[in-house]
C-alpha cells in the first residue's frame, strides 16, 4: 500500500478539511452522555443487561444515515483485533476506557467518522461530534438534532430537576462535553501557558493532553473543556467556552508576535533545524517527532515555510502513533521498529507534500 492511499483510508475526511481558527484550533468535540432509563448503568449492570442495550443499538441505528451522516456501522470491541481497537482510540473514535471494557461495549461510526456513538463506556450511549476548527455552536446544534433522532427510539434516563442521569456526578444535569482541541507553541515555549491553567481552571473548565484526561501535551495540543454541566444550559457552557478559547487564541496570536519580534533569528533556526530532522531522520521517537512536528506546523501557520499545508500536523500526529505505524507496515513492531518506521513516513509524506 502506498503512503498517499493509506493517508486517503486512515484519516478521517473531517480531518483533511480546515475549520475557522485553524492556525490554532485544530478542532471542536461536543460529547453527550445518555443512559436507558430502564437497564442499570454500565459500571453496575449485568452483561445481560448491557447486551440489551447493544442489540438495541445495532437493531435501530447500524446502516442507518440521518442527515448528512450517512452508513452507520456497529463495531464491537470483542470482535475487533487489538491493534484494530488502539486505531479507534488514536483516532479519538473510541476512549481508553472503553476499549478495555470489552463484554457488549462497541461503537457506532457514521461513514465519515465525523460522529461516533460509544456504546456501554461508562454510560449506556456517549455521542460525539468532530468538526474541523472551532466550530461550538454549530457543533452543538448538530448534536441536538442527532441526540433527538437517537431519542425517538429510546426513553433517556431523565430527572425533571437534576437533568440527565449519567454514572459520573459531574456529567449529570446537561451530560454534555465540550472540548476544543488547540495548538498552543507560543504560549508554551515562553512560559505563558503554565499561569493560564490555573486560571482556565478556576472558570470551571480543564486544560489536558491530546489524548484527554492523564495524557500530556504532546506537541503543544492542549485540549481544553468544560467541568460543570449541573446547573447550567448547554448553550450558557458552550458560550462560555466560546470566551475562554478566543482569549487564548488572542494570547497565543500575541506570544507568536512577540517571538518574531524579540526572538526572530532563534525561533527560525529553531523551525529549520526541526524540519532538518523530519526531513532527514531515520530513527525517531515520538516525543521527538511530536516537538519537530509542532515547530513545523507553527512555521507554516507564521508564513516561515510555504510549500506546505496546514493539514500536515493533524495527519502526521495520528500517521505517526503506535498503532497506525503498525498498521501502515502491516504487522507488530518493537519500539526501534516503530522509531524507523516513524522517521519513514514522515519523510514521505513531506516529500508527497514538496512534489
Amino acid at each position: 500500500m502506498s503512503l498517499q492511499s493509506f493517508i486517503d483510508q486512515a484519516i478521517s475526511p473531517w480531518m483533511q478539511e480546515e475549520g475557522p481558527d485553524h492556525d490554532i484550533v485544530l478542532s471542536t468535540r461536543i460529547r453527550l452522555a445518555r443512559n436507558f432509563t430502564d437497564v442499570p448503568f454500565p459500571l453496575m449492570a449485568a452483561e445481560e443487561e448491557l447486551k440489551i442495550v447493544s442489540n438495541w443499538i445495532k437493531e435501530h441505528f447500524s446502516e442507518k444515515s440521518f442527515a448528512q451522516y450517512e452508513n452507520f456501522e456497529y463495531f464491537a470491541m470483542e470482535d475487533l483485533k487489538p491493534l484494530e481497537k488502539q486505531v479507534l482510540v488514536e483516532k479519538h473514535l473510541v476512549s481508553p476506557f472503553l476499549v478495555e471494557r470489552q463484554k457488549e461495549s462497541g461503537v457506532l461510526l457514521s461513514k465519515n467518522e465525523q460522529v461516533s456513538l460509544m456504546v456501554n463506556e461508562e454510560d449506556h450511549m456517549r455521542l460525539q461530534l468532530y468538526f474541523p476548527g472551532l466550530q461550538l455552536e454549530r457543533g452543538l446544534e448538530e448534536a441536538f438534532k442527532f441526540d433527538d433522532w437517537l431519542e425517538e427510539k429510546i426513553d433517556y434516563a431523565f430527572d425533571e430537576n437534576r437533568g440527565y442521569l449519567t454514572s459520573c456526578p459531574t456529567n449529570v444535569g446537561t451530560g454534555i462535553r465540550a472540548s476544543v482541541m488547540m495548538h498552543l507553541p507560543a504560549l508554551t515555549l515562553t512560559g505563558k501557558i503554565r499561569k493560564m491553567v490555573p486560571a482556565i481552571n478556576q472558570l470551571g473548565f480543564v486544560v489536558r493532553g491530546i489524548y484527554g484526561e492523564g495524557s500530556e501535551a504532546a506537541g503543544n495540543i492542549y485540549q481544553i473543556s468544560n467541568q460543570v454541566t449541573l446547573g447550567r444550559s448547554e448553550q450558557d457552557i458552550i458560550q462560555d467556552l466560546h470566551s475562554v478559547v478566543e482569549q487564548l487564541i488572542a494570547r497565543e496570536r500575541d506570544a507568536r508576535q512577540m517571538l518574531i519580534d524579540q526572538s526572530g533569528l532563534r525561533l527560525e533556526d529553531r523551525i529549520f533545524r526541526s524540519y532538518g530532522i523530519l526531513k532527514h531522520s531515520r530513527i525517531i521517537e515520538s516525543k521527538e517527532a511530536a516537538k519537530c512536528l509542532s515547530d513545523l506546523r507553527l512555521a507554516i501557520d507564521i508564513g516561515y515555510i510555504k510549500n506546505l499545508s496546514t493539514a500536515i500536523l493533524n495527519e502526521l500526529m495520528t500517521l505517526t502513533q503506535p498503532a497506525f505505524l503498525q498498521q501502515y507496515a502491516q504487522e507488530t513492531l518493537t519500539p526501534e521498529q516503530r522509531d524507523m518506521k516513524r522517521a519513514t513516513i514522515i519523510r514521505e509524506r513531506l516529500r508527497l507534500e514538496e512534489q
